[in-house]
């Protein structure tokens, strides 16, 4: 998806997906080789206008990975949420960042975890790389160090490997991927974005 704001000094809002898998006893992290950097990293995109942050990770899931809403478990700090009369709630981020992407560019980033208890049963997109790998933990710090894994990506694998036991496993497909259909509030003068 394309950057959305290109000037100096502007952000867009992107998502990321960090999901592990365990096979033969060992947790192992998805990593695609993304073509336009050329490392190793998480799925991701950014969210379009158009989008709800939950509809970006859904079509980035989709496209990037071969995986469905269906076929995860998203990890959450607590199993509890909080629903909201007539708005659409979202799985809470395991992390939010922002991180400078280069030519006073910024990225937002809402980073989701996720368990996959199998393969996915789709194809990644024509447009997309196919080089998608598992790694352990120890070849991510490997890759971190020769430089062909963001050392972001390790970090926040670290991070949520060392915290599954702390939390709470939410079917993914729990959510809503409809964008809410009352008004909860008007503008009484002038319309969005208007001074």
């Amino acid at each position: 998806m394309p950057h959305i704001h290109t000037q100096p000094n502007q952000h867009d809002m992107t998502i990321s997906a960090y999901i592990v898998r365990l096979e033969n006893d060992q947790w192992k992290c998805l990593v695609h080789f993304h073509k336009k950097i050329e490392v190793l990293m998480q799925i991701g995109g950014h969210i379009e206008l158009d989008e709800t942050p939950w509809q970006t990770v859904t079509h980035e899931l989709e496209e990037e990975s071969g995986y469905s809403l269906g076929e995860l478990q998203v990890l959450q700090y607590i199993a509890d949420r909080l629903r909201e009369k007539g708005n659409v709630t979202h799985p809470t981020p395991l992390l939010v960042n922002t991180h400078n992407v280069g030519n006073e560019h910024y990225h937002s980033d809402l980073c989701y975890g996720f368990i996959a208890p199998a393969s996915p049963t789709r194809s990644v997109s024509a447009d997309e790389s196919i080089d998608l790998r598992w790694l352990t933990l120890s070849e991510l710090q490997d890759g971190a160090k020769d430089g062909t894994v963001l050392e972001d990506v390790l970090y926040i694998y670290e991070f949520l490997l060392g915290h599954l036991d702390t939390m709470k496993l939410v079917p993914a497909s729990d959510y809503s991927l409809e964008k809410p259909l009352s008004i909860g509030m008007t503008y009484k003068r002038g319309k969005p974005g208007e001074k």
